[in-house]
């Protein structure tokens, strides 16, 4: 079944433009290798970490844990901590708790701060919230933080004040539905924050389920099982100001309106979400099953923050085609997402690898520019010599935390990285790797490549208004080529190959002015796409520029280098007075597209992909028109400043 086939069915909508382009930035990744000193849990999940000096603190629904595989297990329930360096379980440490746990706090003045499902701490009352001394487990008796007995799912604190999101009306005594503010230092309630979210989906009692504040603590996002907020129309998410008294923000989507695919069970599918470090954006990540495109379900949506209004839409999506998502964490500029899906990068399949669909098991890493997966790909699953009693997979990973040394992670199975891990680890940041964004060259002035026949290609100076005499130089690895382009230190171009699904494929050569390098394919996730089609191309900021055969449009997909992946979800860009099916051939140069056509002539026009018009071509000047020496009329082109 064809790509187009598939579209069809799936109802895909055609896709515009987004008036944000987010530009990649240098990003480091923690390692793929978990660290191989961190205890383990037994059963249920784990689902919050802190720390506070040298220990972490983990919570969750286990009841027991233990050192190493070899080692007995320790009667622990919902709550411990163990040594950051050597991974030793604390044997001073060891509050009563008599439900799960959900989330932990680095509190003011040496505290740890826990919310969970509780209803006593240490023989005491103490529900749902309590302070304990991070050295012994005991009670802070003197923090009042209390909530009605429902619980608490999400905390965030900012400053001095601690942010809290559950199923409760009450806290403190005082009424409050799903989302409060309490003193962090005292746990005293904060009576100017006066934000409820009520009226659950499908007549389900309502609650908060995820918070987050940006780091200024200007704003935060709530997500979870509501449809009013403060009386106003805000479907499972709402934006609050907290630059004064809090109020809510006017922005809102439709997208988690619509039901996925069974209600009863998905009741909400918003699961998570987080701010960029500098607060400028959000990542969302939802669960749902069936019902995307219409609503967000299954998917990984990034919102930017300063937007205002309804019907917001996601700057990008990337859909796993009917999987999971559960935990988010940006970090570093990376982010990251655990659940049970299988693939990202897949809007073409319900419940199987569509075109496009990039194999990712359970845990990802994604670039905030454009959502594509880059190349970190540890995967959730154990090694061949597993304990007995121990499963490789499973539903969950609640939480996604980046401490001070790495990427720590609790999920309700025991495999990650093919090693051992029972229901918690942490990926270090030793051992991780930098990648620095790469982009054609920003130079005005440069060659031209044009290619004039097999393995044969034209040099040709340009001052960015006009050329200078061809130089034919001899290119034997440039042979079957079509659309090319210029990224850093490599070209990419369209390789006709027999054999191969299309017929084509995306490869690369290195080439900085001199010989063009041996191919490789650029990767194999990207077989299905008909690379031949392009009758020209370029890169720019985390999008692949295209036009194709017989159609008269400039396209785009997000394509990512740290692991040459193509963006399965094609999109248009706003543009006027360019016949695109004319096109020949493309580059980008210092803000322009310089262009060939099938009259041979050569073109320039201004480019801004946030504009509302991406293209004018009534801005359209002519560099070089066709001649005896030279016809700008094949795909074959590129720039260079060697």
């Amino acid at each position: 079944m064809g790509l187009v086939t598939v579209a069809a069915v799936l109802n895909v909508p055609s896709v515009t433009s987004a008036a944000v382009v987010p530009v990649p930035e240098t990003a480091t990744l923690v390692s793929t290798n978990p660290a191989d000193n961190t205890p383990h849990g037994r059963d249920g999940e784990s689902r919050a970490f802190a720390q506070v000096g040298s220990q972490v603190y983990v919570g969750g629904s286990f009841t027991q844990i233990r050192q190493n595989a070899s080692a007995p297990w320790i009667t622990q329930s919902y709550l411990f901590a163990y040594d950051r360096v050597s991974g030793t379980i604390s044997t001073t440490f060891l509050p009563v708790l008599d439900g799960p746990v959900n989330s932990l706090i680095a509190g003011p003045n040496g505290t740890l701060i826990v919310g969970g499902g509780f209803k006593n701490v240490n023989g005491v009352a103490r529900l749902d919230l309590v302070a304990l001394d991070p050295t012994t487990g005991a009670t802070v008796g003197g923090w009042v933080g209390r909530s009605d007995g429902g619980m608490v799912r999400d905390m965030v604190l900012r400053g001095n004040w601690l942010y809290v999101a559950g199923a409760f009306n009450w806290l403190n005594g005082t009424a409050h539905s799903g989302l409060g503010r309490l003193n962090a230092t005292t746990g005293a309630i904060d009576p100017t924050f006066t934000i409820n979210a009520t009226v659950g989906r499908h007549g389900t009692g309502s609650y908060g389920w995820t918070i987050d504040v940006t780091p200024d603590g200007q704003t935060m996002v709530a997500g979870g099982n509501f449809t009013l907020v403060n009386g106003l129309s805000r479907n499972q998410m709402a934006m609050i100001d907290l630059s004064g008294t809090p109020t809510v923000l006017d922005w809102s989507t439709e997208k988690f309106a619509p039901p996925c695919a069974a209600p009863t069970t998905f009741v909400h599918y918003v699961q998570d979400l987080k701010f960029s470090a500098d607060g400028s954006w959000f990542v969302v990540g939802t669960n749902g099953g069936a019902g995307w495109p219409a609503a967000y379900c299954d998917v990984l949506i990034r919102f930017e923050t300063a937007h205002r209004g309804s019907g917001q839409l996601g700057t990008w999506v990337d859909y796993t085609g009917n999987d999971t998502i559960t935990s988010v964490e940006v970090a570093d500029n990376v982010i990251y997402l655990g659940g049970h899906f299988r693939w990202l990068n897949n809007p073409n399949a319900s419940d199987a690898a569509g075109a496009g669909a990039i194999d990712r098991l359970g845990i990802a890493a994604v670039t905030p520019a454009t959502g594509l997966p880059v190349a970190w790909n540890p995967g959730r699953r154990g090694s061949a010599s597993m304990p007995a009693g121990t499963s490789n997979w499973g539903s969950q990973v609640p939480v996604l935390w980046r401490g001070s040394d790495g990427l720590y992670f609790g999920h309700n199975s025991d495999g990650m990285g093919s090693e051992y891990h029972g229901r918690l680890g942490m990926f270090p940041l030793a051992g991780g790797r930098t990648f620095a964004p790469k982009n054609p060259p920003t130079a005005s002035t440069g060659n031209l490549y044009l290619g004039t026949g097999e393995g044969e290609v034209a040099k040709v100076a340009f001052t960015g208004t006009s050329v200078g005499v061809p130089t034919t130089v001899s290119q034997p690895n440039y042979t079957g080529a079509g659309a090319t382009w210029r990224v850093s230190d490599r070209i990419y171009w369209a390789h006709t190959v027999a054999g191969t699904p299309t017929g084509s494929r995306l490869d690369v050569s290195m080439f900085n002015g001199g010989a063009i390098g041996v191919p490789w394919e650029s990767s194999g996730f990207n077989d299905w796409f008909n690379a031949a089609g392009m009758t020209g191309a370029f890169y720019l900021n985390g999008r692949l520029y295209y036009t194709r055969s017989g159609a008269n449009a400039l396209y785009y997909r997000y394509f990512e280098i740290d692991g040459n992946y193509l963006g399965a979800t094609e999109f248009t860009l706003p543009t006027a007075t360019v016949t695109w099916s004319a096109v020949r051939g493309m580059a980008w140069v210092d803000g322009r597209i310089v262009y060939g056509g099938t009259d041979g002539t050569l073109r320039a026009v201004p480019f801004d992909p946030t504009a509302d018009l991406a293209v004018d071509g009534a801005a359209s000047t002519v560099i070089a028109p066709a001649s005896e020496a030279l016809t700008w009329s094949t795909p074959r082109i590129f720039f260079s400043v060697q």
